[in-house]
């Protein structure tokens, strides 16, 4: 514990508690000296197990060797630091775990002694989350077949996405991939008949396979089996294409083949199925399939087609597929229903073609469920969309209560810095004036160091309100009691902040006034009213306060004659924490206008006000004469 006023020390308790990440105090010697119950939870240490025990208790053992070299620069520095941020940083558990941490350190000093404070945030599931991130990037750019996607909303289709296989393919440079067409691969051989399937579906926003000759850079022409598949989003809408370029100009031997194959099977995220040509069973069922039809791949290689279909019988469906084992045609496309194993069904589009499994010649099955009328890498790329917007949001959120969580550090810092150095002068003032004859210059001191009590007394009050009204524990005490008794304890404090000059006008006929409301709230809204329009007016201004009160409804407006509230300012004049810039150098925390407008509004009240620049301002709240508990 510090060495601090027991006032202090309450301060200081409620204010490391209140702080949302895991607050550990070291000295100098890198001693534990206060930590807060997040810390302890965070990891896993009682207090009375970390005070006075060395840092080094909750760091990995690689960082002993170099840490007391590092803490000694840190606080020599004595400059507020980020760590964990651009690079990893570990720490230590009681149980034994690692687990990544965020850190801001921030020295300070109290009766001349070093202390550090560190804030420290567990941030190992962002961590995993960002490495899973780079993971799929890093798929996508290892990848051994070239991989575009265009923007189907901007004219013309351009390229915006190519990974290395495509440019390493092609011999393109970035530049002319990127947000050109990918129709410079054709170079002017743009006459084919593929081309033409190509292009309908593209119109149709339909998945399609064909079989290309395009160029590279030099002019080499190459053989391109190219797949697109359209991306739509939640609202029906195509926005991208995603083409899969594959250069089959030299055949593989029979064994990539069919290696090639399996790989396509299980990496597709369309049904598709391998079936003997003669025996019709199933040879190889990708994972898509079996997760949509319920079937293990065990039981699947004991059945056919036919048991996946609902109406054709064997002779029929043999009768249709002979065609292609004639060569009559390349490819059968066609709708059927197919059962699921829960006996539920489904419409699908089948894409059907002979193809050879080294020697044997096998049926290709391409499905597509087309309930939905959408393919299944169609919804894997939706749900990562998703996901991105989703950590983005929830980035772009940390960012913020990182700034807010600074702002309120620094906030604190200075508003109770500056008045504890006053006491701290006053005391140390008070002690060498010891004669009678000057005691003036004593009742001088007193009166400083009451009136910096006073005001960091204030400022708690309005920290203790903000907790309790953002928490919900704040519980409104109704009764009854005369209005004058509230402004007349309102004034009686306010008195005492009274610059030289400065008076407070009393309102007129307010004897008979009486509520039904929460008394402490109503002083503390007109006090903190009151005193801001002390602290904001210069010497020799009078404040004035104005009362009327009909059968409903009370008003009450201070008019004050200072610095006013710039134009620009006024729209967030009661946002927590914001100050107008024309007052940046008087003492303030920011929260007491939005502590006023809270407490009115659970009163069923308003507060607006009116303001020009260097003329004053004048703040009118309203509040009903009966609250309705």
């Amino acid at each position: 514990m510090f060495n601090l006023l027991q006032q202090d020390q309450e301060i200081f308790n409620i204010l490391l508690e209140a702080v949302s990440e895991g607050v550990i105090i070291v000295d100098n010697h890198q001693h534990i000296m206060e930590v807060n119950k997040t810390a302890e939870a965070l990891f896993g240490y009682k207090k009375s197990e970390l005070i006075q025990r060395d840092l080094n208790l909750l760091l990995p053992s690689n960082y002993h060797k170099n840490h007391t070299t590092h803490f000694e620069a840190f606080v020599k520095n004595g400059k507020p630091r980020q760590m964990g941020e651009a690079s990893d940083l570990f720490a230590l558990k009681k149980d034994g775990s690692i687990i990544a941490i965020e850190v801001e350190l921030n020295p300070f000093k109290i009766y001349n002694k070093t202390y550090v404070m560190a804030l420290i945030k567990d941030v190992s599931d962002k961590k995993e989350t960002e490495k899973d991130l780079m993971l799929k990037s890093s798929a996508l750019q290892s990848a051994s077949n070239g991989i575009i996607i265009t923007d189907a909303l901007k004219p013309d289709n351009p390229v915006i996405y190519f990974n290395s296989a495509f440019q390493n393919l092609t011999g393109y440079s970035s530049k002319e991939i990127l947000n050109h067409n990918c129709r410079f691969l054709q170079g002017k051989d743009r006459d084919q008949e593929p081309l033409k399937k190509l292009r309908k579906a593209i119109k149709k926003g339909e998945s399609c396979q064909v079989t290309l000759r395009n160029y590279k850079k030099d002019g080499t022409p190459f053989w391109n089996d190219l797949y697109i598949m359209p991306i739509v989003n939640n609202k029906d809408i195509i926005t991208n294409f995603i083409g899969i370029q594959n250069d089959v100009s030299l055949r593989k031997n029979v064994e990539e083949e069919r290696n090639h194959l399996a790989t396509i099977i299980q990496e597709s995220l369309n049904e598709i199925y391998v079936f003997d040509s003669t025996t019709l069973k199933f040879l190889n069922v990708n994972h898509g399939a079996q997760k949509n039809i319920g079937y293990t791949f065990e039981e699947l290689k004991q059945m056919t087609p036919l048991d996946l279909k609902t109406q054709e019988d064997e002779i029929v469906f043999r009768d249709n597929i002979n065609v292609l084992i004639k060569k009559n045609v390349e490819k059968l496309e066609f709708e059927t229903i197919h059962q699921r194993k829960d006996g539920t069904t489904y419409p699908v589009e089948v894409h059907l073609q002979l193809s050879s499994l080294g020697e044997k010649e096998v049926f290709v099955a391409i499905i597509l469920d087309i309930t939905e009328r959408k393919t299944y890498t169609e919804k894997l790329e939706k749900e990562v969309e998703e996901r991105t917007a989703q950590l983005k949001v929830a980035l772009s959120k940390e960012k913020e209560l990182n700034e807010l969580k600074t702002k309120f550090l620094s906030l604190v810092s200075h508003e109770f810095k500056t008045p504890l150095s006053g006491i701290l002068t006053s005391s140390v003032l008070l002690s060498k004036y010891k004669l009678s004859e000057e005691q003036e210059k004593r009742d001088k001191h007193i009166k400083t160091i009451a009136d910096k009590v006073q005001y960091l007394n204030s400022i708690l009050n309005d920290f203790l309100s903000l907790e309790r009204l953002e928490t919900g524990k704040l519980n409104y005490n109704f009764n009854h009691f005369k209005l004058s008794k509230v402004i007349d304890e309102v004034i009686y404090n306010a008195n005492m902040l009274l610059k030289e000059g400065q008076s407070i006008k009393y309102p007129n006929d307010i004897d008979n006034y009486s509520l039904y409301q929460d008394e402490k709230s109503i002083v503390l809204i007109l006090s903190n009213l009151v005193n801001n329009a002390i602290l904001y007016s210069p010497e020799h201004k009078t404040i004035a306060i104005d009362v009327s009160q009909d059968e409903t409804t009370t008003t009450i407006k201070i008019k004050d004659q200072g610095i006013g509230i710039p134009l620009k300012d006024q729209k967030n004049i009661f946002d927590r924490y914001y100050r107008a810039e024309n007052v940046s150098n008087t003492q303030g925390t920011g929260i007491g206008l939005n502590i006023v407008k809270n407490h009115l509004e659970n009163l069923g009240g308003t507060i607006h006000f009116t303001s020009e620049e260097h003329h004053g301002t004048t703040f009118t709240i309203t509040f009903p004469n009966t609250a309705k508990p």
